[in-house]
């Protein structure tokens, strides 16, 4: 299966955010986004010090691992001037906005610097008919895509193509 490719600059951005667990403590290990035009970039984020959670079932899911994180992740200040670069003044789209709003916060406070964009979730892309086929469009997307799941960049992809075939489907469905 081809990609859809972003047609013009209404195609919203997407974020996914990897993180060290659930819950309190949790941390970001990676943050992915996929941009208006479709391209990608991600990193991989190396934990402060005082972040020590870390779930072994969070790691077994996305094949991340603290070792791996040690030695390629950059440092927080980093990522968030990175996302800070290419993000600034936009509303960035997240399908986990409970999970991510919290995991980015931790970034930039760790990083000392404010975030320059706005995180919002999909659903407020979406109307009632694009929420009911979201989860079956994703699912088939991600089978035919062949993404390789939990992984920022790939899940910010797979949103975006999401995004993309739910709202074409939806404004031809008339």
């Amino acid at each position: 299966m081809r990609l859809t490719r972003p047609s013009n600059r209404s195609t919203p951005p997407f974020i996914d955010v990897e993180a060290s667990g659930l819950g309190r403590g949790s941390y970001p290990i990676e943050v992915g986004i996929i941009l208006a035009d479709g391209s990608r970039h991600c990193w991989l984020i190396r934990p402060a010090e005082h972040w020590t959670h870390w779930d072994p079932t969070a790691e077994a899911i996305h094949g991340i691992s603290q070792a791996r994180l040690g030695a390629l992740g950059r440092l927080p200040a980093e990522v968030a001037a990175l996302l800070n670069r290419h993000l600034a003044g936009q509303t960035v789209y997240s399908d986990a906005w409970g999970n991510d709003m919290p995991w980015l916060a931790k970034l930039f406070d760790e990083a000392g610097v404010p975030q320059r964009f706005r995180l919002e979730s999909v659903r407020a892309l979406l109307d009632d008919v694009q929420v009911a086929a979201w989860h079956p469009t994703k699912e088939r997307l991600a089978k035919a895509l062949c993404c390789v799941r939990h992984r920022a960049s790939g899940d910010a992809m797979l949103l975006q193509q999401t995004w993309l075939e739910v709202g074409y489907v939806h404004s031809h469905a008339a």
